[in-house]
């Protein structure tokens, strides 16, 4: 399959998540902030739904991966596509992520963080991710944005992860492990 050599996001799925993504920047653009969901939705019926997802606990976290589960199973959803502001490090600290983790416990405590907007598409075919510094826009109305969002493929992912049904309506693991 060619997908499987190129790794690239069928354009069938572009067409539906390039919509989103505006969205998602217009929202910021226009002064919001971005409440972390979960679009799940099935490609050949043209049917979705938006489930908001909580990271407040460990318990939240199952909770909100079993309602993604629970709405993607309704559905037979073929794709899931989260969206949430995040903190990040500037590329330059990257590779003393876990230096970070080790002193300050956590990327949000370190003085190093950034803002930034995060992206998952979940397909049955893979993952693909991406995560973009979120700038100001116009400082003045406090407004702000992201740039080009470029989703790439990746071999492993955790958390949220690996939650559209497998085969016929049952759903895969609730929190995927590394």
């Amino acid at each position: 399959m060619l997908w499987l050599r190129t790794k690239q996001i069928p354009a069938l799925y572009r067409r539906i998540i390039d919509p989103l993504i505006a969205t998602a920047r217009a929202f910021l653009e226009d002064g919001h902030s971005l409440d972390p969901v979960a679009i799940v939705g099935n490609s050949s019926k043209d049917q979705g739904s938006t489930v908001r997802i909580n990271f407040g606990d460990d318990e939240a976290k199952a909770r909100s991966a079993r309602a993604i589960q629970t709405a993607a199973s309704e559905i037979n959803a073929d794709f899931i596509l989260t969206i949430m502001e995040a903190w990040g490090l500037p590329k330059d600290m990257v590779d003393r992520h876990q230096e970070i983790l080790d002193r300050y416990g956590a990327i949000a405590n370190s003085p190093y963080k950034i803002d930034a907007v995060s992206f998952a598409l979940e397909l049955r075919r893979g993952i693909w991710t991406a995560q973009l510094p979120i700038m100001p826009k116009d400082p003045v109305n406090k407004t702000r944005t992201f740039g080009e969002v470029t989703l790439k493929f990746v071999d492993s992912a955790h958390g949220l992860a690996r939650l559209l049904p497998v085969s016929g309506n049952s759903p895969s693991s609730v929190l995927s492990r590394k």
